[in-house]
């Protein structure tokens, strides 16, 4: 991908403009959010993880939990589905719980389109094709994001990632802008089937 003026300058424009008025604007939500989490018994507000960026450098992203911290007799942590509770279910529905991303964004570790960050333990498991990903910044939500999201194997998630690497423009990113938002209003492609998160990466598929 040749950078382009909208890739230099432009998309930082408004990737710094809308996280910062999107903040100003979600603060009541995420308030509401935080008090709905505390009285259906979650006892952690924010979740952090480390994940991988630009260049393939680690850095921490910010999301609502969704979960609890529910363990069983022995203190281990009780499966991702029986910790999911009602109020996580919707924030993923509505993707709510992806609000504290902006901050991430607002910081320059993300920004709103791009392939989605993953975890650091993946990196050696990526082919040199795979690894292109990181060639751009990782996005709140991407192109592998509306064409499947969570329903998609991953040689195709990853396949889709490096489309968008080839092809960043700002027309394409407001295509996926625009498709994201009827994805959240539809509550498509959240989860895989019989599963509450996605199925980690073990390596190529082919």
């Amino acid at each position: 991908m040749q950078p382009t003026l909208y890739v230099n300058i432009f998309k930082r424009f408004f990737d710094l403009l809308f996280a910062f008025v999107g903040l100003l604007l979600a603060l009541p939500i995420i308030i509401l959010t935080f008090i709905l989490l505390l009285l259906t018994g979650h006892s952690k507000l924010i979740f952090t993880q480390k994940r991988i960026g630009y260049r393939e450098k680690e850095f921490l992203l910010y999301k609502i939990c969704t979960m609890t911290e529910q363990k069983d007799a022995l203190g281990n942590l009780l499966p991702d589905d029986k910790r999911l509770t009602s109020v996580g279910k919707l924030l993923r529905r509505t993707s709510l719980d992806e609000l504290p991303q902006l901050i991430n964004v607002l910081i320059g570790e993300m920004s709103f389109i791009g392939p989605r960050p993953l975890l650091p333990e993946y990196l050696p498991r990526y082919s040199a094709y795979q690894r292109r990903r990181h060639e751009v910044k990782p996005g709140i939500s991407g192109w592998a994001q509306v064409n499947g999201r969570n329903t998609i194997g991953w040689d195709k998630k990853f396949e889709l990632d490096v489309y968008y690497v080839n092809n960043q423009s700002f027309l394409l990113d407001l295509k996926i802008m625009l498709l994201t938002i009827k994805k959240i209003l539809f509550t498509e492609g959240i989860n895989q089937q019989g599963r509450a998160t996605m199925e980690p990466f073990k390596g190529s598929e082919s």
